[in-house]
């Protein structure tokens, strides 16, 4: 009989990875190179070519376009697929970390005769990159059973839109199909995981479940309901497959700042941050194949506001979020320590929807960061502190603070400056309406909430200042928290997620901060205001951009 333990072992001595590692990139980035200029070249003869053939130029010169960009694409796909395959053939031959795991159920012996084992995706859409697959995988292989892939799609989650579930629904069909392609079975099964996933498990006698990880109140009861759900003699694990250092590994506890767990992350980072086996074909087939997946009716099953419509600059899925890795890390980087806080500079990764949505890992962008570090160092530094440090440090707060979105879960110092200062007179006071429609007297706040709504996204400086001004324009502080993850959480695609979470906290109730000078409504909690914006970046500038962009059209936009 087996246990869990049969297939954990300690990862390889980080100096050995990293220098295979490098050793990798450096012939891969050679290759690519290479690759790409002949490409260029031999596209370039073409284009001349049929300059005095073609009726059409316009039309061809798009099909070329689109050629070259699937080009790259196949580039992009090859490199990491190689840098994973240089590790190894198969998670079955590879050392997994088993600080990575954490076991569940009270039982850890697997049944002596089963049919499969099932990964119940949740946090972590994705099949290659994922922690939590791959454990699953190795598990199947060892056992020589089928695979399993369960996805439980509610009908509504939090202030979640169309918006959202849309980008989710589509990432997922592309999960479906690699699925497929690798013989493993994809199962969207509709419904609460308590209520459909235990009768997946003894229909199909699954013999193991692994399961990704949240911090966040819902999915963890999820979890636990699971748990007490599924058969007795069923083992259940979690994988940490989202942070680099899993939570656990992380800190034991409730962490004060980014000062106090920064040692503690980079200190296990090299136990961690190690390239990806792959997961590959699966030789074991389920006996009972699962049917192509009804997408349609899916997301007609869902209970969502649908007014709410999807964005288009964001291409959902693993390959939209590789690309606009490899566009940050070619084309921003460069200026990532220098201008992130200028709304008007294309400067951030833009990568927040993608790694919300777990549809690309934060493990790869920094795989694929650090090899810029030469060119880049200090972007490569800001976007590992913010991407690693304080990311991780929003799952801490979140998983040890049950009242991550409630004034009671700030520290003792910002809730009683907060209550002092409660009944101080407000310059201003706004409805939820109105600041949901962008009627304050505030042009950049007005701006910066109308690039909200219409994108989808809002930029990392001005949330901050958009935060404290709903603090500053509300009767109380939970209202003002009340509010700003409400129109988060409805509005932004990377919503329902700890760093919106502790962006808002952070903002209206000090965490992860100190005490600043005491002034009227914020009391000791940090002050922003518009002429700070003003010495910061060209504030008019901005707002120009959004001038036409008034309420109406967000009404126009709602209604459509």
């Amino acid at each position: 009989m087996l246990s869990w333990r049969h297939f954990s072992t300690k990862s390889k001595p980080f100096a050995e990875s990293l220098s295979k590692f490098c050793n990798i990139c450096y012939k891969q980035t050679v290759v690519y190179r290479y690759h790409f200029l002949y490409t260029r070249i031999i596209m370039a003869d073409e284009k001349a070519g049929k300059r005095k053939s073609v009726d059409q130029p316009h039309k061809e010169n798009k099909k070329l376009k689109g050629d070259e960009a699937q080009e790259t694409e196949q580039d992009l796909l090859s490199k990491i697929k190689n840098a994973r395959l240089n590790v190894c053939k198969s998670v079955e031959e590879f050392k997994y970390n088993k600080k990575r795991v954490r076991i569940i159920s009270s039982c850890e012996e697997f049944p002596d005769a089963c049919d499969g084992i099932v990964y119940w995706m949740s946090r972590d859409q994705r099949v290659q990159d994922n922690w939590a697959f791959l454990y699953a995988q190795k598990l199947a292989l060892k056992m020589q059973v089928s695979l399993h892939v369960c996805f439980c799609l509610v009908p509504k989650f939090l202030d979640a839109t169309i918006r959202h579930y849309g980008f989710m629904l589509k990432g997922l069909q592309e999960v479906e199909e690699e699925c497929r392609s690798l013989g493993i079975s994809f199962n969207l099964l509709i419904g609460y995981a308590k209520d459909v996933l235990p009768d997946y498990v003894k229909k199909n006698k699954i013999g193991g479940v692994v399961t990704d990880f949240s911090p966040l109140r819902l999915p963890l009861q999820w979890v636990k309901d699971v748990g007490d759900a599924l058969p007795k003699s069923v083992p259940f694990c979690q994988v940490d497959a989202h942070n680099i250092v899993p939570c656990w590994e992380a800190s034991p506890k409730l962490e004060y700042g980014a000062r106090t767990i920064r040692n503690k992350i980079h200190d296990k980072l090299s136990q961690f941050l190690t390239e990806f086996p792959p997961v590959i074909s699966h030789p074991h087939k389920a006996k009972l194949e699962s049917e192509p997946m009804d997408w349609k009716a899916a997301e007609a099953s869902l209970q969502v506001d649908r007014s709410i419509s999807e964005v288009t600059w964001a291409k959902p899925g693993t390959m939209g979020g590789l690309l606009m890795l490899e566009s940050f890390c070619k084309e921003r980087l460069k200026y990532f320590a220098s201008d992130r806080n200028n709304p008007n500079k294309n400067a951030l990764s833009n990568l927040s929807p993608w790694i919300h949505f777990g549809q690309i890992s934060v493990e790869r962008c920094i795989l694929m960061v650090r090899m810029y570090k030469g060119r880049f160092k200090d972007g490569v530094e800001a976007f590992i502190e913010e991407a690693v440090v304080r990311r991780e440090l929003a799952d801490n707060f979140c998983y040890y603070n049950e009242n991550y979105d409630k004034v009671e879960g700030a520290y003792d110092w910002a809730r009683k400056t907060l209550k002092d200062h409660e009944k101080d007179k407000r310059p201003y006071l706004y409805t939820r309406e109105q600041l949901e429609k962008a009627k304050t007297h505030d042009d950049l706040w007005n701006s910066a909430q109308i690039q909200m709504v219409l994108e989808g996204k809002m930029h990392g400086f001005l949330r901050m200042y958009w935060a404290k001004k709903i603090l500053e324009w509300t009767k109380t502080p939970q209202e003002a928290l009340d509010i700003s993850i409400y129109l988060n959480d409805k509005y932004n695609l990377d919503g329902r997620d700890p760093n919106g979470y502790v962006g808002c906290m952070w903002s209206i109730c000090g965490i992860h901060d100190q005490g600043w000078a005491e002034r009227e409504v914020f009391g000791k909690i940090r002050y922003m205001n518009y002429a700070g914006c003003k010495r910061k970046f060209d504030v008019s500038l901005f707002e120009r951009k959004y001038k036409n962009k008034n309420s109406d059209m967000i009404e126009k936009h709602k209604e459509g």
